[in-house]
């Protein structure tokens, strides 16, 4: 059972975890197509905008173009070299004012988000004739090539378009041609952010999802666990039902081999003694099993009743010696003639599982003292049995919990016994509390308010 369990929780861990991948996987999927469709969204605005400069400023544009007619021309002269020429188009006097207008009408136009972009020279070629080219410039985009704009890498930049310009000129009887490429490149503030609002509606579903699954896991691992639990208690239960029950029947077997001898029967006072005690283990032997069964569920109905606690100890005592002869059981009485208010069943029961407990732990001395403090009863149970260790004294009243060596139970028993005992106490409104350490024996107190 135990390997069985072991194996579905292992399934159902990498079961959750391929979940898991495969919804980060989604998420992911989505995510990329959102920033794909957020580009494509921005490109377009971008390239309706940045197609038309008439209302930035033609005179402007028209003074570029003249900036690079006059630059080929120099060139044609021999009065500019390739380099000087790169540094003139790539510093050109324009660059500020393009950059301001441009950016105020993505202001203006794409006003719900801030926009950074440049402008990067590609390509400046010179075409003397159909056949004759003088390649001036051509490089990659790279931000030193920037004509104008706000960035300062292109890093988590994208582009948005490319621009080819052709202009014609005429110099010294030739006709040539001017073939100029550029590229926009643009970076949106805080774009993640932008993609992530956009996203919420799937990131808040998966995320529950997620949560869903793992609570779920959760509750279904602890309900194998309980039911696991169960199983082995009430195989426990199964297996040692007889020795829950052996202090009853001994106690009666006995008792029917003492009436067979003669001088017993003979003996009236010894005879009516032990007929109550078969009397008494009867009605032990008949409600045992339901008080077992009610410990189990943590369920008491007490039938309170003034007893007699010299009396009603003194019965246990003589009850428990004959079930356990070779016990050397005393009594040290000190508060005689008290009386309190309580269950005789479910005290009985209580007090001999202590003493059960002691002899099942090797006490061959046991010892029941009694004193008045104040207003509070106490019992006291010694015994010389093996011990309990210090830390395992917080977890002795618990359900099911048996004191062991390794992985060992050296005893049988349900683990019902001392958790029985102190929801009896409570049920008096009384306490309990042991004092013990390995190989010096243990001493249960019971405590009762007068």
């Amino acid at each position: 059972m135990k390997q069985r369990i072991n194996l579905l929780i292992t399934f159902s861990i990498i079961a959750l975890i391929v979940l898991c991948v495969v919804q980060f996987f989604l998420v992911k999927i989505t995510y990329n197509y959102k920033v794909a469709q957020f580009h494509a969204e921005i490109k377009e605005e971008i390239a309706s905008i940045t197609n038309d400069y008439s209302d930035i400023d033609s005179t402007i544009v028209h003074k570029k173009d003249l900036l690079y007619k006059q630059l080929a021309q120099r060139y044609l002269q021999n009065k500019k070299r390739k380099s000087d020429l790169t540094y003139a188009l790539l510093h050109n006097e324009y660059r500020d004012v393009l950059t301001r207008k441009l950016q105020l009408k993505l202001e203006r136009e794409i006003p719900d988000i801030t926009i950074n972009f440049a402008v990067v020279l590609n390509k400046f070629i010179l075409y003397k004739s159909a056949q004759k080219a003088d390649t001036l410039f051509s490089e990659k985009s790279f931000i030193k090539n920037k004509l104008y704009g706000n960035l300062i890498s292109l890093d988590n930049a994208f582009l948005v378009r490319n621009y080819a310009g052709t202009t014609s000129g005429s110099l010294q009887m030739q006709d040539y041609k001017l073939l100029t490429e550029d590229s926009m490149y643009v970076s949106v503030i805080e774009w993640e952010t932008i993609i992530l609002k956009r996203m919420r509606m799937v990131l808040i579903l998966s995320l529950f999802s997620i949560i869903t699954l793992i609570t779920l896991f959760v509750i279904a691992i602890k309900a194998l666990i309980k039911q696991k639990k169960v199983n082995d208690v009430k195989t426990d239960f199964i297996n040692n039902i007889t020795h829950e029950l052996k202090t009853p029947l001994t106690t009666l077997g006995i008792s029917t081999k003492i009436l067979e001898r003669k001088e017993i029967r003979d003996n009236e006072v010894q005879f009516n003694m032990i007929l109550h005690t078969i009397s008494r283990q009867n009605n032990r032997l008949q409600n045992l099993i339901d008080q077992v069964m009610s410990s189990s569920l943590g369920e008491f109905e007490l039938q309170k009743e003034k007893i007699d606690l010299e009396t009603f100890l003194n019965t246990i005592i003589v009850d428990f010696k004959i079930a356990n002869p070779e016990i050397n059981i005393t009594s040290d009485i000190n508060a005689a003639k008290t009386t309190l208010l309580l269950d005789q069943f479910h005290l009985t029961t209580a007090i001999q599982n202590v003493l059960e407990n002691a002899v099942k732990y090797g006490s061959t001395v046991i010892n029941i003292k009694t004193e008045l403090i104040q207003n509070q009863f106490n019992i006291s149970i010694k015994d010389n049995g093996i011990g309990i260790s210090k830390n395992k004294h917080s977890l002795l009243f618990d359900k099911f919990y048996r004191v062991e060596k390794g992985n060992l139970h050296n005893t049988k028993g349900l683990g019902l016994g001392l958790y029985y005992v102190n929801q009896i106490i409570k049920a008096h409104q009384g306490s309990i509390a042991v004092i013990s350490d390995l190989g010096k024996g243990s001493v249960f107190t019971i405590m009762f308010k007068v």
